[in-house]
């Protein structure tokens, strides 16, 4: 949809939800409430349940006995694919609805936030072909008295914990494979941006998936988040956030040796080689800094640029920062929105006045940006930043960019490799054979050449090191969700072990 379609505005009050379990609303009842406020505006906009262990108990009952009577799981690939693409066009007809609530909830401007909602419909559709693709193998080479099989399995209920920074397209790269592999799903999203999780279990029902297929509770990370995590009766945990918490939910998947799938951090490089379209090179790390006011797991975080052309790159991304337009995440022309939360704004912040009395160069930026209600964060550049700096190994989530340099294509794979993170890059060159060299040798689960944050969900993602385990989308998305069993049948009479 055209984003200048609509008008866009603050609601007069904020909107209540109950939290949703075995295909229906369920009412706070004397359960305390969660208000969230606009980060941008300052005013209520969301009311959630803070529910309790006992919730999250129910709730993974529900997904049990859907998926033991099969409800979900017993059904052809292709009748999973219809309910998928039922939920894409139901995506799509409430576009506009989504789209107002997860701005409100993080501050991101709606521009973006359209584009995050199609783009989940998009996803949709992609699993549920997925799902009609999803196979095993068959071993014929056994001899004429053996046959073997392979044959992959939903892995059963699954813990979902996604994050507040893309509330909708992280689910979105995960519910649909999780549905089309046949599991069953317990979600807890981020309390600060819960709405569109629970708008999305509403159209899940109305496109016809069955009850107790997709549950979501909501609340805390520190106290539902960890139930979850820790339940015994939950098959796989996948969770998208910090590497401080998902080191947590590692630890608590131990009680039954569950299947953990991890999305973490990320301290993400942008190396630029002198032959590559400078112009073009700078708008892309603008981009990848101030995309989503740098609250991005696969934001390139750090420069790293061949030192003859340092200075005018410096020069050519500074420029552009200067012409960011930063404002109310409901103006369509808004290109960045608030920090999300106002501990989130005090951290950035924190890190801007370390670099500074680390003795790192300030470039641009490096301060609050002014608004009457609020929080945000003036785009800012460190140059001369050396490794020793906290904002240059430490994961910011905030519109901060450090610029190093280098001089030789070793030192530049080293320089890049240097982090315990390892979830994406970009590289911008016009040499194929360089190209092809540096995503070869750089050590992250995605890399972008000449291009960065730009994906779709037939490819996976996930990371290396610290940044996680596991992938997410395309086919290796599915599989990620299925257990694989071996078969023998014997063909013919058995010889006898006992005579």
């Amino acid at each position: 949809m055209d984003v200048n379609s609509a008008v866009w505005t603050v609601p007069a009050r904020a909107r209540e939800f109950g939290f949703f379990v075995d295909g229906q609303w369920a009412e706070a009842g004397d359960r305390p409430m969660s208000e969230r406020k606009s980060p941008a505006h300052g005013v209520a906009v969301t009311r959630t349940v803070r529910c309790t262990k006992a919730d999250i108990d129910h709730a993974v009952r529900v997904a049990r006995t859907a998926f033991e009577d099969r409800r979900w799981s017993g059904l052809p690939g292709g009748e999973r694919a219809s309910v998928l693409l039922k939920a894409a066009a139901g995506i799509r007809a409430r576009v506009e609805e989504l789209a107002l609530l997860e701005s409100l909830e993080s501050g991101k401007p709606i521009g973006q936030a359209i584009g995050e909602i199609e783009g989940g419909a998009n996803i949709f559709e992609y699993a549920a072909g997925a799902a009609r693709a999803l196979h095993g193998d068959a071993f014929n080479n056994l001899g004429d008295n053996m046959l073997g099989l392979v044959t992959r399995e939903p892995i059963g209920v699954v813990g979902l914990i996604t994050p507040w920074n893309f509330p909708f397209f992280i689910l979105s790269e995960r519910v649909p494979f999780i549905l089309a592999a046949g599991c069953t799903i317990v979600s807890k999203p981020s309390e600060v941006t819960s709405a569109t999780t629970l708008l999305l279990a509403e159209i899940l029902s109305d496109a016809g998936l069955p009850a107790g297929v997709f549950n979501v509770v909501t609340g805390s990370g520190s106290e539902i988040g960890q139930a979850l995590a820790e339940h015994a009766d939950v098959d796989m945990i996948s969770f998208t956030g910090s590497t401080a918490v998902g080191r947590s939910v590692l630890l608590a998947s131990a009680g039954n040796f569950k299947k953990v799938g991890l999305e973490l951090g990320g301290k993400n490089p942008q190396v630029v080689f002198a032959d590559a379209n400078l112009d073009e090179a700078a708008d892309g790390v603008v981009f990848g800094i101030c995309f989503n006011a740098g609250q991005c797991c696969v934001g390139g975080s750090r420069l790293v640029v061949e030192k003859s052309i340092a200075a005018e790159f410096e020069a050519l991304v500074a420029a552009k920062m200067a012409r960011v337009r930063i404002g109310d995440p409901l103006d369509p022309n808004t290109q960045m929105g608030a920090i999300v939360t106002a501990a989130q704004n005090a951290t950035i912040l924190d890190y801007i006045e370390a670099g500074k009395r680390e003795g790192a160069r300030l470039v641009c930026g490096g301060e609050a940006y002014p608004s009457d209600a609020g929080q945000f964060v003036r785009p800012t550049v460190f140059a001369d930043v050396t490794r020793e700096m906290s904002i240059a190994s430490e994961e910011i989530f905030g519109p901060v960019l450090t610029i190093s340099t280098f001089e030789t294509f070793d030192e530049a794979m080293a320089i890049a490799n240097d982090t315990i993170y390892g979830l994406a890059a970009s590289i911008w060159t016009s040499n194929l054979d360089k190209a092809t060299d540096a995503f070869r040798r750089i050590r992250a689960g995605r890399v972008w050449v000449n291009t960065t944050i730009n994906n779709g969900p037939e490819l996976p993602l996930g990371g290396f090191k610290q940044s996680g385990t596991g992938r997410e989308a395309g086919i290796y998305g599915v599989e990620e969700y299925t257990e694989v069993k071996a078969t023998h049948i014997a063909l013919g009479r058995r010889e006898p072990w006992v005579s």
